[in-house]
């Protein structure tokens, strides 16, 4: 009789190839046609007492096909999501999207061409309307395609109309409580956009500037008796030669010490502790260099007598040319020439100064400098500025006036030298980082202009959110850190920008004195209008349809004049609290914001000014940060290295479960690496955790949990020690997911898929499932733990292997929920005699572990083929030995060997072939074989099977 057909082999429909870049697309369908999403969301708020989480999406920008880094931003928050919605918590998410700026009008006005002409603002507005929309679609489907549940039907954007009216509402809230004001400050500006920059619009790169010292003539004498009749200069160093026309003062420390030194028959001033290094840069000549004791060195000693640990040091070579030595204090209110302009100006003193670089003395030019414009406020300086939107000198610049900056400081510098002004080489330069604007990537400028200003002096503002920043859980830690520091420093907030694309400052000027109207009344008329129109309507509409009879506060005129300038970018994101999260009912401070880490600059970084401005609070209970991707090589990723990897080619290749596999394999925390080889890796790692789910679904073939199911307090030992594997499982992958570390949850999980089930648990068992009485309780008692265990494993995989997970969930046998994202979270308990059992199995595995050590040297040796051909005698004393008496019955399955006999001794294995014969059924060595005359080829145990 052939008995291959009675022995119960796995048997299951969920494929062993996964072949995800073609299924997919069918489970992405099933779970919109079934709205699972919206179920999930309503089933959970109807939980009494049930709790809200929402992670409040920070919109990326509508331009543009999605790269890697947005996979792995939206993967995370999707896990986060349906984590906390498999918890039972009301986790809804709506994606939105970030539209208006300067990124889309520019690529508006490449399509347009010559037709911009002929268009007016609104006409412009709604081709970049259009243009948003077509990538907000691409982008959702892409995002969609990644898995990622959410109100993909219902996102949000800034664009919309009434988002684009509660941007308004949110300007009047701040305009109502006095943060707003308009002023002519230094800012951030980009010569090529033709527009001011945020800080967050600034990216430094490296770059090359002139590096010159000038010399500006005193008229007024020094403060020293001893340098009477003699004519002076002060001396600057500077590496912006174009900013030299705007010079209203010079600023000298009040505690440094400045000298008077004479060279090459002039009098020069520099602060002390700097004096040598302007010599080596201009009067090399001056110095002489010697070998000198490091100071505090052990081996100073050494070194004075002969020795070791010398360093090289400048001495002036004639220390008699320092004629005095003057206080900061001292120079105060003296006045000199400008080198090239018709105009004296004054020292000042300002604790800005330092001894880091240069000379002691700052050129000060109000105009181009956020600390030049605070002293110069002190000093009551004009706030000149001689350069226009475009970088080119206005006629203030005298010479220069039309000159483009950067072109002209050569010729600045070559005016110097002939007017002998210059002291240093003119060709000298500086290689160092630069502030350049972040879309074009060309240097920027600091520029005064008129604009309007988030003041964060204001009621306190910025001391309030630094204290805000406290409240608010970082993770990273060392998030707090990064962003207190920027707020700290940083300057009023510029929130007027000089393009079409935007929101506009809903401002007007009166028509007879200019004074701008600041009216909350008349900017909730302005968001009504946005509210039915769009921003279009600021240009359809006469002002008079806004302003509605009010007069001018100074003047009292009615006649007023539109802004033309927009709203920052960042004030539009940084109000989706208010647009998104109030307005939607989710309330505020929402729990969570999720992005990568520049956005401690960005999005959290107006978020949170524009929430405690205008609420009091942060918008944010938690900011969790991710790093960048970078490549294989560490290198980060760039189109001209030709090292990026595109989402939807490791989709192709792979699958999204892939790329959702190394979302949560990797410690996002820091920056993530990822390659074609990490890819792979990990599809390897896919594939374990696959098969290991289907081994169980296909054990479980013919298995009715409400039939077949065996209570676990009845369950067999070694089956109830899987249980409490599971649930030591269980609780380290929750606590994974609730504490964001998601890379814990998947070595977990590899540990359990890898080790404890298929290389211990499945290996042991398959003896009692293939082979045992099919309905006996032995049998089910393992499919009852391959269920339960199963089952588990499915729940709290779903949030990352979203795709696997459900199919697999269909081919569960009394599955308690339809979808797998419906089934919630497990709550497995741990056998009550867990403890015992992890205990007493796990010195029976050391044991296994000396078994099959000695098994692979048989085998080595030609003794056995297959371990069930062989026999084993265990020595053991002590606790061991009784342990191993004890559980003598179960050994040969633990060992998967025929025999097993224990013998007195010190601990040790023999290895020989097992007596008797093989079963042909079982493949074991049995002494009972033909036992029933019936089946003369099996062992009893397979006879009695198949009674």
């Amino acid at each position: 009789m052939d008995y291959k057909d009675t022995v119960n082999l796995p048997k299951t429909a969920f494929p062993m190839k996964a072949n995800l870049p073609q299924r997919e697309p069918e489970i992405l369908r099933g779970w919109e046609e079934q709205a699972i999403f919206q179920r999930l969301v309503a089933s959970n708020a109807e939980r009494p007492g049930a709790k809200r989480f929402v992670l409040h999406d920070g919109p990326p920008y509508a331009n543009g096909d999605i790269h890697i880094g947005h996979a792995l931003n939206k993967i995370l928050k999707d896990v986060v999501v349906k984590y906390r919605n498999l918890k039972g918590e009301v986790a809804d998410y709506v994606p939105g999207w970030d539209c208006h700026g300067l990124p889309i009008e520019l690529k508006v006005d490449k399509e347009l061409g010559p037709k911009k002409r002929d268009m007016d603002r609104a006409q412009i507005i709604e081709a970049c309307r259009a243009y948003a929309r077509k990538w907000i679609d691409r982008q959702r489907e892409s995002f969609k395609r990644l898995g990622v549940f959410g109100r993909w039907d219902d996102p949000y954007t800034t664009m919309s109309k009434g988002y684009e009216a509660e941007i308004v509402r949110t300007f009047a809230r701040a305009a109502e409580k006095g943060f707003l004001f308009r002023g002519k400050k230094p800012v951030y500006w980009c010569i090529t956009d033709r527009t001011a920059l945020a800080e967050a619009e600034v990216e430094y790169e490296d770059h090359t500037s002139p590096s010159i010292y000038v010399a500006f003539d005193l008229v007024s004498p020094l403060p020293e008796a001893k340098l009477a009749g003699k004519k002076a200069r002060l001396v600057i160093w500077t590496t912006t030669p174009w900013t030299l026309p705007a010079n209203l003062a010079v600023a000298a420390h009040p505690d440094f010490t400045y000298v008077a030194y004479e060279l090459h028959g002039q009098v020069l001033v520099v602060a002390k502790d700097l004096l040598t290094r302007f010599l080596a840069d201009c009067a090399p000549d001056e110095l002489l260099v010697k070998d000198v004791p490091v100071a505090h060195s052990p081996d100073a000693h050494a070194a004075a007598t002969g020795g070791g640990g010398l360093v090289p040091s400048a001495h002036l070579v004639h220390p008699e040319r320092i004629l005095a030595y003057l206080d900061g204090k001292a120079l105060e209110g003296l006045i000199y020439r400008h080198p090239f302009m018709d105009r004296e100006s004054p020292v000042i003193l300002g604790e800005h100064v330092t001894l880091e670089a240069g000379t002691g003395l700052v050129h000060t030019a109000p105009g181009h400098g956020a600390e030049d414009y605070q002293v110069g406020l002190a000093y009551g300086l004009e706030v000149l500025n001689p350069v226009d939107g475009a970088g080119r000198f206005t006629e203030e610049a005298g010479k220069y006036a039309g000159k483009k900056i950067f072109e002209a400081n050569a010729e600045i510098v070559a005016d110097l030298q002939a007017s002998g002004h210059l002291l240093s080489d003119p060709k000298a330069s500086l290689r160092h980082s630069y502030p350049h604007c972040w879309r074009c990537h060309n240097p920027v400028v600091f520029r005064a202009t008129d604009q309007w200003f988030l003041s964060l002096e204001h009621d306190g503002l910025r001391k309030r959110t630094l204290a805000a920043i406290d409240r608010v859980q970082w993770i990273p830690r060392w998030g707090r850190e990064r962003i207190y520091g920027m707020i700290e420093n940083r300057p009023d907030w510029c929130l007027s920008r000089q393009r079409t694309w935007g929101v506009p400052i809903p401002v007007f000027y009166c028509e007879g004195c200019a004074e701008p109207l600041v009216s909350p009344a008349v900017m909730g008329r302005v968001a009504q209008a946005f509210e039915a129109e769009g921003i279009e309507a600021w240009y359809r509409h006469a002002p008079a349809d806004f302003t509605q009879g009010d007069r001018c506060p100074k003047c009292g005129k009615a006649e007023f004049r539109r802004e033309q300038d927009i709203l920052d970018v960042w004030w539009d994101s940084g109000v989706s609290w208010a647009a998104v999260a109030e307005k939607r009912g989710f309330g505020v401070p929402v729990d969570l914001y999720l992005e990568g880490s520049d956005q401690h600059r960005g999005w959290f970084h107006s978020s949170l000014l524009t929430s405690v401005a205008i609420r009091g609070q942060a918008p944010y209970r938690g900011v969790l940060t991710h790093g960048f991707v970078l490549d294989g090589h560490g290198k980060a990723m760039s189109k001209s290295l030709g090292n990026t990897v595109a989402p939807e080619e490791i989709i192709k290749k792979y699958g999204a479960d892939i790329l959702r596999l190394w979302v949560s394999a990797a410690d996002y925390r820091d920056d993530v690496r990822i390659s074609n080889e990490i890819v792979a890796g990990l599809a390897e790692g896919y594939t374990k955790i696959r098969n290991t789910v289907r081994y169980m679904l296909g054990a479980l073939d013919g298995f009715d949990p409400a039939r077949d199911a065996v209570p676990v307090e009845e369950l067999e030992p070694l089956d109830r020690w899987a249980l409490a594997k599971l649930a030591a499982w269980d609780e380290k992958v929750k606590a994974a997911y609730e504490n964001y570390e998601f890379h814990l949850a998947y070595h977990a999980t590899m540990q359990l898929c890898a080790v404890d089930l298929s290389s211990l648990y499945f290996d042991i068992i398959k003896d009692r499932l293939y082979t045992w009485k099919k309905d006996g309780k032995p049998r089910r008692s393992a499919q009852t733990a391959l269920w339960l265990v199963c089952q588990d494993v499915l729940r709290l995989l779903a949030p990352v292997l979203s795709f696997t997970a459900s199919e697999a969930w269909g081919h569960l046998p009394g599955r308690p929920a339809e979808s797998v994202f419906l089934a919630g979270l497990p709550t497995r308990a741990r056998p009550a005699d867990a403890d015992a059992l992890e205990a007493r199995y796990g010195k029976l595995f050391e044991v296994r572990a000396m078994v099959q050590k000695k098994l692979e040297e048989a085998r080595r040796a030609g003794l056995i083929g297959k371990s069930l051909e062989a026999a084993v005698t265990i020595r053991a004393e002590g606790e061991t030995r009784a342990l191993l008496e004890e559980a003598k019955a179960e050994l040969p399955t633990l060992f998967i060997v025929s025999k097993v006999t224990l013998a007195d001794g010190p601990s040790g294995v023999d290895v020989e072939r097992a007596p008797g014969e093989k079963c042909e059924r079982c493949w074991i060595y049995a002494d009972d074989r033909g036992v029933d005359p019936a089946h003369p080829t099996l062992c009893g145990k397979c006879a009695s099977a198949l009674r």
